[in-house]
């Protein structure tokens, strides 16, 4: 991994050439309250972002509150979100988490991360990416992106998305907390892409781990 200079000097790069939250940046949810946050990041496992969105499109229209999530049946919710995949699991999914997030916090979605991670179908990505775009929180949320883009610089060294947020957690700046994911995540769209990436435009190339490794 690379030492702490370098994390810092990454991110310094990063916050220069890239959006962040005060730079007009938005959340990869796009969704008005915490609730349907987490809705569509439950909607999000395994799906592409233009059929999460068309699921969610779909779903919202018909619910958006806990108390009327509950009132659809199954096969309703199951229809409306079928672009997404897995459907009949996730409608499950949404209907336990209607179910405990009104049992145990009065339909309000909880701000905290183990708040949100006790609720049924909320994992650490979800929970963090709620907690970054909904509620404002320094938290550097990790999808596949930002995992993709810190263990090939070298920012991280994990194979799991929970274990490289740990990581960034316990690494990164605190001053790059609040923009991290958003200078990250567009990074990993526009150049430190899945298949080709385009090292030699990339401003960090230089630090980079996996370039050394393609250059030496």
């Amino acid at each position: 991994m690379l030492d702490a200079h370098a994390v810092e000097e990454v991110y310094r790069i990063l916050a220069r050439e890239m959006p962040g939250r005060t730079r007009g940046a938005k959340g990869p949810k796009g969704q008005p309250d915490a609730f349907r946050s987490c809705i569509s990041c439950m909607l999000s496992a395994q799906s592409l972002d233009r059929n999460t969105a068309a699921a969610a499109r779909a779903l919202f229209a018909l619910a958006t509150t806990p108390e009327e999530m509950l009132e659809l049946d199954d096969r309703d919710i199951a229809a409306a979100i079928k672009p997404c995949g897995l459907y009949n699991n996730k409608t499950r999914s949404i209907r336990r988490f209607c179910e405990a997030l009104l049992a145990e916090h009065g339909g309000v979605v909880p701000s905290t991360r183990e708040g949100l991670m006790s609720l049924p179908g909320i994992g650490r990505k979800c929970a963090d990416i709620v907690m970054s775009f909904t509620f404002g929180k320094d938290v550097i949320a990790v999808d596949t992106h930002v995992h993709r883009v810190c263990n090939r610089i070298g920012l991280t060294d994990a194979k799991a998305a929970d274990r490289t947020a740990q990581q960034l957690e316990e690494r990164s700046p605190d001053w790059a907390m609040g923009d991290g994911h958003f200078w990250l995540i567009q990074f990993g769209k526009r150049i430190c892409t899945a298949r080709s990436p385009k090292c030699g435009g990339c401003p960090v190339s230089h630090l980079c781990e996996f370039y050394a490794s393609t250059t030496s």
